[in-house]
């Protein structure tokens, strides 16, 4: 939700805040970079659309979110400044997270090791404990919507999905969240206890950030269901103990049984370094911005906005960094190889008709596609059924109308990878730019092996 970097492109005002360029998407909103004038300190401002909000009859949910978040005040969740509003538009101003998502840390370097996941998770843990004792259940909670500061300290975000029960509920009916980290009994029907599905969730996150993948992943909805229920999963070989005995008890498809995080606080491998959190908020919230937000507003406070967001733009110092030194021609000459398996190609066709295209290839090869700011995740298994492949696609845009797509492998065998490369990369011929080269010199491929 929140992350990337500022810079770029004439800056507007909204109240104290310069706004810079938009860093993020989502269906209803833009995340922008903007700056406090009085403090000089850096924030993520979400943008959103007042006449969408209402034609989707979202208002009460974007309310309670936002009264949520202003509620957890966390070190280990993503903080809300305050609400500021127009005629046309809402802004959400939030802390402004460096880091990036957990997610892609992993896809860019794999599984991590057992001292980083293991203080991730016990962040995790601290911040989502929290937010149960305010009756808040995220009932999201996923990698992707985990952040990571400057310092590499853990941040949830993402409070959508987030359930805030009426006062005497004792139990939550809506299914939702994301397939793969959902707990069996969300997907029963007949009610859940909100803590122990975040639980269950925390559970599978800690598996992946471990193993580098999914413990439950099946292309077909039916089988990932099923194996979700009967808690139907194996461990790696290199995975260490204590984890593995932890997980078996978050991973309990009986909630009854399962594993509290009162319970998870005192498990030996959780313990180890654990530095559990000294400060916390319980200052009073006050929610009368949230409210006003959504009250008619006679005018506007802040300038026109660009209502086209797309992908991340790179300048030449981006370029050169991408390339090996400061020759740019390995960054698209096929014929070096540089160890890495990093790809990437030109294209000259619109962003989201590249990020299309691309999807509907990798679903029609039997692959699970996962989107997010330009961004896509490719997951399933190779060709044989033999072996699991995790591919990150991501769009950039090198110069006006020219975009630069980078795939980069984050889980599986090398040689599956390549097969897969040979085989996606040839249904690709209708977005791929072919230029021409100097006389006697291959064409440019349809992608550059690094």
């Amino acid at each position: 939700m929140v992350g990337g970097g500022g810079g770029g492109g004439a800056l507007r005002r909204v109240g104290k805040y310069e706004v810079g360029r938009t860093i993020g998407e989502g269906t209803f909103a833009k995340v922008k970079f903007a700056q406090n004038t009085e403090t000089g300190e850096s924030v993520a401002m979400k943008v959103l659309d007042r006449s969408s909000i209402l034609r989707h009859k979202m208002v009460d949910q974007i309310k309670r979110e936002i009264s949520i978040m202003k509620l957890v005040r966390h070190p280990n969740v993503v903080r809300l400044h305050e609400v500021l509003a127009s005629r046309k538009k809402i802004f959400i101003i939030l802390e402004f997270i460096t880091g990036g998502e957990l997610f892609d840390k992993i896809i860019r370097h794999g599984r991590l090791a057992e001292a980083d996941a293991r203080k991730y998770f016990q962040q995790l843990i601290d911040g989502v404990d929290f937010c149960h004792s305010k009756g808040v259940y995220h009932r999201d909670l996923k990698p992707e919507n985990l952040l990571l500061d400057s310092q590499g300290n853990l941040k949830i975000s993402d409070f959508g999905l987030s359930a805030w029960p009426a006062e005497g509920a004792s139990l939550l009916r809506t299914t939702c969240g994301t397939p793969n980290y959902v707990a069996p009994e969300v997907l029963s029907h007949k009610g859940y206890d909100g803590a122990l599905a975040d639980t269950w969730s925390c559970g599978v996150i800690l598996y992946v950030l471990l193993a580098g993948y999914l413990p439950f992943d099946e292309v077909d909805l039916t089988t990932l269901y099923g194996k979700i229920e009967s808690a139907e999963y194996s461990f790696p070989a290199w995975f260490p103990t204590g984890a593995k005995s932890l997980i078996r008890r978050i991973l309990d498809p009986k909630p009854d049984s399962r594993i509290r995080i009162e319970e998870i606080r005192n498990d030996e491998w959780f313990k180890k370094n654990y530095e559990p959190v000294s400060e916390v908020e319980n200052e009073e919230v006050n929610l009368d911005d949230v409210n006003a937000a959504f009250l008619d507003h006679e005018e506007d406070t802040e300038h026109t906005f660009d209502d086209e967001a797309g992908p991340l733009t790179l300048n030449a110092f981006d370029l050169i960094i991408l390339s090996q030194g400061l020759n740019l021609a390995s960054l698209f000459d096929r014929r070096q190889d540089h160890g890495k398996l990093q790809n990437r190609f030109l294209s000259r066709k619109p962003a989201n008709v590249i990020l299309s295209s691309m999807e509907v290839v990798a679903q029609s090869m039997g692959f699970k596609t996962h989107i997010r700011n330009y961004k896509m995740r490719v997951e399933g298994l190779n060709a044989n059924k033999t072996s699991h492949l995790t591919i990150l696609l991501q769009i950039f845009e090198v110069a006006p109308s020219i975009f630069m797509v980078e795939l980069q492998r984050a889980a599986g065998d090398t040689s599956e990878y390549n097969k897969f490369l040979n085989n996606y990369c040839c249904k690709l011929d209708d977005i791929v730019w072919k230029f021409p080269v100097e006389k006697g010199k291959s064409r440019t491929s349809r992608l550059s092996k690094r």
